[in-house]
């Protein structure tokens, strides 16, 4: 327990500073790096013909985005299909399959990374730079741009401009992504993760038989996948390996590099509430709300610490039942006479032990990096279930901005509930919530689980659905559930006892990972686009705050009602049913 408190302190230090630089970024504003930068991103808008003074409405902003990811689409997947040419394949690696490639190309610009083959004997080391690493950068600056953009529409200090999206790309990947990631990976090298361009070596053990140990640019993947909230991995083992995380400092290294972005986003968020307010009250020559002047509202603004206390919370939560669940231990091992005093240890490595572990667990399925340092299939099934339902929630922070931008759906479902109860119009940061607001807002949130249980019950009646699960109980629907749950949520971590490298697998994943992906962005950026509209409403007795306390604790409540709603019969027959059997 002390672990944990500790980790999740140092990152609420971590938090506060970089979510306030990324706000200077995402506001324009001056940053002491502004000398180096502004020269480099000078030269790209140049190359590139790009106009930074130009502004986009949100349908511009949209196409672009869409038109961009589709590109490099098109790019990646025929670099996946040709890369059995020499060119940095030193493992003489041969062509993908065109299927997987597909799913490959989709999962990776989707920022999902969900991988239906094994890195270190799939790829080659051009696929993995000029594809894998190159799309973890340029998705996650995708989905953080979305999220500027975004916020921009939601403060409203313009009626149609929501910046540019080729501006945003390029400040968020020079100015966060590299330089953050340059950092991080000289610490993972100096922790002993590789970072070279040698073929895999093969070695002869103490036991006379012969192991092959992969080679390559391990460390600027690894820094980037979770930095970029990213996902998947060099090694089918991903950072449960020792290559790609080695020692406790490397965990830590890889565990904040994850959590740090979605963290800052909420943080980028309330900073551009709160200047809009002070914006408008100072054109009305009125003196802004300063009642709360506690130092978590000076510094974050009073909306980003709702957003941020609610997602904090249902965190806590989800944390709390995994690290309880894998303490517990498995009962059925303990029937054949083995020790489970120190709680269930199966799929886990020693170094990290269960409290780590169920950090690890919680955190890459609560911000959406899909990265695992233990086998989630091998959980127990509670603790399994926690990385379930947080990636069918997909507001627990969630990654590269997209948890921000679904929890604020929830904020307009939980003002418009609130709004019903006392009979008055609907109000969210000052504009009222209409009809056409709430029919995008319930379309944007439908989709989700659409997605998720329309695919799920594809697979269980389908002959070559079923033919990938491996387990035929109760534990066999959780992994259909978590293989559709992480294409929707763009996670990309498996419970990965399912046989899903094949044609049914590889096309319905991807479709998942795409609609699950862009549907949700050009959604939420229409009701950005439709709010930005609007005048701002005077505040009265009967406004709904929605900077409280109370409000950040509906909020929870709104999103658990929903899960239940929606989730709860799917739950019941795979991990809860299974947890009940196990103990019986």
């Amino acid at each position: 327990m002390l672990q944990l408190a500790l980790t999740i302190i140092i990152y609420l230090l971590i938090v506060i500073p970089v979510g306030r630089y990324m706000y200077h970024i995402a506001a324009g504003k001056h940053t002491f790096a502004d000398p180096v930068f502004d020269r480099v991103d000078g030269l790209i808008y140049k190359i590139s013909g790009v106009n930074p003074q130009r502004g986009m409405n949100w349908k511009q902003y949209a196409l672009a985005l869409v038109g961009t990811n589709a590109v490099m689409v098109f790019i990646g997947y025929l670099i996946l299909r040709i890369q059995h040419i020499g060119l940095f394949n030193p493992n003489g690696i041969g062509d993908m399959e065109p299927t997987l490639a597909f799913n490959t190309i989709v999962s990776f610009m989707t920022n999902t990374n969900l991988q239906h083959y094994s890195g270190e004997s799939g790829l080659s080391y051009l696929s993995q730079m000029l594809v894998i690493i190159f799309m973890m950068f340029v998705s996650a600056s995708t989905g953080y741009a979305a999220c500027v953009a975004f916020i921009r529409g939601l403060a409203g200090r313009t009626k149609e401009n929501v910046g540019n999206f080729f501006v945003d790309l390029v400040r968020i990947t020079t100015r966060i992504m590299i330089p953050f990631s340059i950092v991080g990976g000289l610490l993972l090298v100096w922790q002993g993760v590789p970072q070279n361009f040698i073929a895999n070596t093969v070695v002869t053990t103490i036991e006379g038989t012969k192991q092959i140990i992969a080679q390559g640019p391990i460390a600027a993947l690894e820094i980037i996948k979770h930095l970029g909230t990213n996902g998947g991995g060099f090694l089918g083992a991903n950072s449960s390996t020792p290559l790609e995380n080695p020692t406790i400092l490397s965990n830590l290294i890889e565990l904040y590099s994850m959590m740090i972005l979605p963290g800052a986003c909420v943080i980028t968020f309330g900073k551009m509430v709160l200047d809009s307010k002070r914006a408008r009250a100072a054109g009305q020559n009125e003196q802004a709300d300063t009642k709360d002047r506690s130092l978590v509202s000076r510094i974050i603004g009073r909306e980003g610490r709702t957003i941020f206390l609610a997602m904090g919370i249902i965190f806590l939560i989800g944390l709390s039942v995994c690290f309880w669940s894998e303490s517990q231990g498995n009962p059925a091992l303990e029937q054949v006479g083995l020790d489970q005093s120190m709680g269930s240890m199966e799929g886990k490595e020693v170094r990290f032990g269960i409290a780590q572990s169920a950090m690890f667990t919680t955190t890459t399925t609560s911000f959406t990096t899909g990265t695992v340092n233990n086998m989630h299939d091998t959980l127990t099934p509670l603790g399994g279930m926690v990385p379930l339902l947080h990636m069918m929630l997909n507001v627990v922070f969630g990654g590269k901005g997209v948890g921000l931008m679904n929890m604020i759906m929830y904020a307009i479902l939980a003002v418009f509930i609130c709004g019903l109860m006392i009979g008055r119009t609907p109000e969210y940061l000052g504009k009222k919530i209409e009809g056409r607001e709430m029919k995008l807002t319930a379309l944007c949130i439908i989709i989700h689980p659409l997605l998720i249980l329309s695919f799920s019950a594809l697979a269980v009646a389908v002959p070559a659905g079923l033919e990938g699960i491996t387990n035929p109980g109760f534990h066999g629907l959780s992994q259909v559930l978590y293989e559709y749950a992480s294409s929707a949520a763009n996670n990309g971590s498996g419970f990965e006892g399912l046989a899903d490298n094949s044609y049914f697998w590889n096309i319905t994943a991807g479709l998942a990972m795409f609609f699950g992906r862009y549907l949700s962005i050009i959604i939420q950026l229409a009701i950005a686009g439709s709010l930005m509209k609007k005048r701002f409403v005077s505040e009265s007795v009967g406004t709904l705050k929605t900077e409280t306390v109370s409000f950040a604790v509906i909020l929870v409540f709104v999103v658990y009602i929903f899960a239940a709603l929606t989730f709860f019969p799917a739950l019941a027959l795979g991990p809860i049913a299974e947890h009940l059997t196990l103990w019986s």
